[in-house]
């Protein structure tokens, strides 16, 4: 069995004395030599009367299954083909591939990496990802992703990679702000417009992560194609990885505050206003509404929050049913249009959903300080209308209305 792609130590009694590979089926002579059938039936076909590996004269030709050998190949092949593990020595190995000018041998050793990063055992996971990111993955693996004329094959292979490598890790983010990674727009564009679903969901992960630890990317965050694309990438997707992958992004991006207006203008509100309304996902409705609190934050954002009929009802009705994290940014965005901004529409939406009681409940939580008292500004502006907003509502936090 030759592996020395994955550098596999064959124990020397599994392979054949005549070919040198791993028996396939191992039969024993009458000296007690095993080979495999069929290097010694050519053996024995070609003429020759001795056995190969001791050269005694064979008293009959005759030989016997070795049953007990063949069993024990079996179960090492079965743990070998899939080993949990990467060596250190193997881990440098592939990092050089990487390096080299063939794009098949790129590809097999991106392919052997996702399966080591990838792996069923999180704690073997784990353990590669560690490995690989101290071996100097990261630089390699970006500045393979870079590099010109990539093909979108190779470039897919490298964020799937990269996705597995960044997931879910601090140290691993750490280690990004101070590795030297070449930036490019290209191939995350490219990735995202050519609609491969799980492609871009890794393109968008290595994205987010990217903007999240580096301040020296305005080449990737103001380029506005691949804005467009993220948008895309949420509104066209069904399941909620990739959805959630954009949104991630989205808000990454958002953090520059000149980007905002930007993600405004070219349509995300909503998008994002329908993902909100329609979800049943609750990480979804987190990520949304933490992208909805960004854009509140400018002019544009709240005009588009207050201009779309769905989306400050959406955000009345998800109050209190997600998280209390997700809750306090609905609170943030109902100040944002109705206190702040001070629109008409808003207001009637969020009365008619019985948002003042929600607001009321949040108060009485266990809410942050500042939700409190943005609770406080938007009781106060539902004032002139507390009666009819508060007709269903039941009295025992009536105690807490200051009118």
């Amino acid at each position: 069995m030759v592996r020395d792609d994955l550098v596999i130590t064959v124990p020397s009694f599994f392979k054949c004395p005549i070919s040198l590979d791993v028996m396939k089926s191992p039969v024993s002579l009458c000296t007690g030599v095993t080979y495999d059938r069929a290097s010694i039936q050519t053996w024995l076909d070609n003429g020759n009367n001795t056995c190969p590996a001791t050269m005694q004269p064979l008293q009959t030709k005759d030989f016997t299954p070795n049953h007990t050998l063949q069993r024990l190949i079996q179960i090492w092949e079965s743990h070998s083909s899939n080993p949990s593990l990467l060596s250190q020595q193997l881990a440098l190995k592939l990092i050089q591939s990487l390096t080299q000018p063939s794009p098949d041998s790129r590809l097999n050793s991106l392919t052997q990496l996702a399966h080591f990063l990838q792996h069923p055992d999180p704690e073997s996971s784990d353990k590669n990802r560690e490995l690989l990111v101290n071996a100097g993955s990261i630089p390699v693996l970006f500045g393979l992703l870079s590099g010109h004329g990539q093909s979108l094959e190779l470039s897919r292979a490298v964020v799937r990679v990269l996705s597995l490598v960044l997931s879910d890790s601090e140290n691993v983010r750490k280690k990004l702000k101070s590795d030297s990674v070449s930036i490019d727009s290209k191939p995350y564009l490219m990735i995202l417009q050519s609609g491969d679903v799980d492609a871009s969901t890794d393109a968008a992960t290595v994205l987010e992560a990217l903007i999240s630890c580096r301040s020296d990317i305005s080449a990737v965050t103001e380029c506005e194609d691949l804005v467009s694309e993220l948008i895309r990438l949420t509104s066209s997707a069904t399941d909620a990885r990739p959805i959630c992958a954009g949104i991630s992004c989205l808000v990454a991006i958002a953090t520059r505050r000149r980007m905002r207006s930007q993600i405004v203008r070219l349509g995300a509100v909503p998008v994002i206003g329908r993902l909100l309304a329609g979800s049943d996902s609750g990480e979804v409705a987190e990520k949304v509404l933490k992208l909805l609190e960004t854009l509140s934050t400018c002019s544009e954002g709240r005009a588009a929050i207050c201009e779309d009929p769905a989306v400050v009802p959406a955000v009345v009705q998800k109050m209190r049913k997600v998280s209390q994290a997700a809750t306090e940014r609905a609170v943030v965005v109902l100040w944002s249009v109705c206190h702040l901004f001070r629109d008409g529409r808003a207001q009637e939406a969020v009365a008619k959903g019985n948002g003042l009681t929600k607001i009321l409940l949040v108060m009485q939580s266990e809410c942050s300080p500042a939700a409190r008292q943005m609770c406080s500004d938007l009781v106060k502006i539902f004032r002139v209308n507390s009666k009819s907003c508060l007709s269903s509502y039941d009295t025992k936090t009536t105690h807490i209305m200051p009118f």
